[in-house]
């Protein structure tokens, strides 16, 4: 990226907000009656891309669909999500390979392992994944990755494309510190999402981030939209980290998200959330998170 460009995302950031939710689940039936209107919150609150997540065939092309209704704001992933790895049949991969040729697609995935619920066996699920990450190598697009309780797995197979595999992020972090090291060192970038309102592990996200243990240059921010409700009203988030949100944050949050249904303008919550735990400029982290998605993305 040229330091004109940079240049121009910092003078930006430094008005307002401008952040990347790499994660949003938009094609989720809770949006159906009011998409548009999500999407212009969620510019209102200076979210200027959002990735929406593409965790099944259907959803995935549904997602590139979302992707023309809304260009230059909303782009997509393709992949399947390890919840329905069972559903993986031999054609999949070259679906999910044309999904992939469009532009507006940009990354594959989510893909990767759940074995806290196992709503797919474990051995289909690493089957799966393996194959999507062969395919991430083959067009050259970013993973979007999902890990539950299968770190061990999840480096394992990462490991036998090591020396081709694209860039990736491990989406909606919820390890511990030695997960996120190992992660680090694998190369891969750290999402993080409203999952910080509720960790209160002494080995978790919260610990990892004061810490400061993630580099700027590897954290990415998303809202996992519909879920992951930050609810910064929560007792387990420290007054300190309260204080440290804004006004104007805080009204979108308040009156626009729910437990029920997150939404994407619930995200400068989340960067402000993030920043006071590193104890860091919300500006430097924004603007940092947005240069990372960027450069990860390719968006334009």
């Amino acid at each position: 990226m040229s330091a004109l460009k940079i240049k121009q995302i910092e003078d930006e950031v430094a008005s307002s907000y401008l952040l990347v939710d790499i994660g949003a689940n938009l094609t989720n039936s809770k949006y159906s009656r009011d998409l548009d209107s999500v999407v212009e919150r969620a510019k209102d609150a200076g979210v200027k891309k959002i990735m929406v997540t593409g965790a099944s065939v259907q959803c995935s092309k549904e997602a590139l669909r979302l992707t023309r209704l809304y260009p230059g704001m909303l782009y997509s992933s393709a992949g399947i999500h390890p919840h329905d790895a069972k559903t993986w049949t031999d054609d999949c991969y070259d679906v999910i390979k044309e999904l992939a040729s469009n532009p507006e697609c940009v990354a594959i995935g989510e893909c990767g392992l759940d074995f806290n619920r196992n709503f797919s066996p474990q051995d289909v699920q690493m089957e799966v994944f393996e194959k999507q990450v062969q395919l991430a190598c083959e067009v050259g697009k970013p993973l979007f990755l999902h890990e539950r309780d299968a770190h061990d797995d999840m480096v394992r197979i990462l490991g036998k494309f090591k020396d081709r595999m694209p860039p990736a992020v491990l989406h909606c972090f919820t390890g511990t510190t030695a997960q996120a090291l190992k992660y680090l060192e694998m190369g891969l970038y750290i999402g993080l999402t409203g999952f910080l309102w509720k960790d209160k592990s002494d080995d978790g996200v919260r610990s990892i981030l004061e810490k400061g243990l993630i580099p700027l240059d590897r954290l990415l921010i998303e809202t996992d939209a519909p879920f992951m409700y930050p609810n910064v009203r929560g007792s387990k988030i420290p007054a300190n980290i309260k204080q440290a949100l804004s006004d104007r944050s805080l009204s979108f949050l308040n009156r626009y998200c729910t437990f029920q249904r997150n939404e994407p303008c619930s995200l400068p919550v989340i960067v402000e959330m993030i920043a006071a735990y590193m104890k860091r400029p919300v500006e430097e982290v924004a603007m940092a998170t947005t240069i990372n998605a960027i450069k990860l993305f390719g968006f334009s």
